[in-house]
């Protein structure tokens, strides 16, 4: 077995994340549906989805299949939180500290989402391409 790259590296540690991510959807959706909007129907199947979706695109990403595929699905989806869920809330909360808290909800989804889509985009690049 090789050494693992940085860029490897960086795909697999990014994919605990998500997987971690999932995982937490699942056991404590019933606390994360309290942060689905009224506006949205479904409420907590819709946590759910999401921690099935977090863990198969962490699968994805670390078996090193349909990677770029499941990246921009990834990036997708948090820009569809970001728009539907963060942005109304930073706009139209309850008070300062659900502003504040969706505020910070959205930094951190405008990260994974450029995470996602740098992982994506490096997918089909060998392990042994020096770093640019």
């Amino acid at each position: 077995m090789g050494k693992m790259s940085n860029h490897r590296l960086a795909c697999v540690v990014f994919a605990l994340i998500m997987g971690l991510f999932g995982i937490f959807h699942l056991f404590y959706a019933d606390n994360m549906a309290k942060k689905v909007p009224d506006y949205v129907p479904g409420g907590v199947i819709w946590v759910y989805i999401t921690g099935t979706g977090f863990i198969l695109f962490a699968l994805a990403i670390l078996l090193n299949k349909y990677t770029k595929l499941a990246c921009y699905s990834l990036a997708a989806m948090l820009l569809i939180f970001i728009f539907t869920i963060h942005v109304p809330m930073v706009v139209s909360g309850e008070d300062e500290f659900v502003k504040q808290e969706a505020l910070l909800m959205m930094l951190k989804d405008i990260g994974l989402t450029i995470a996602a889509l740098l992982v994506g985009y490096n997918s089909d690049r060998p392990d042994d391409a020096p770093n640019l």
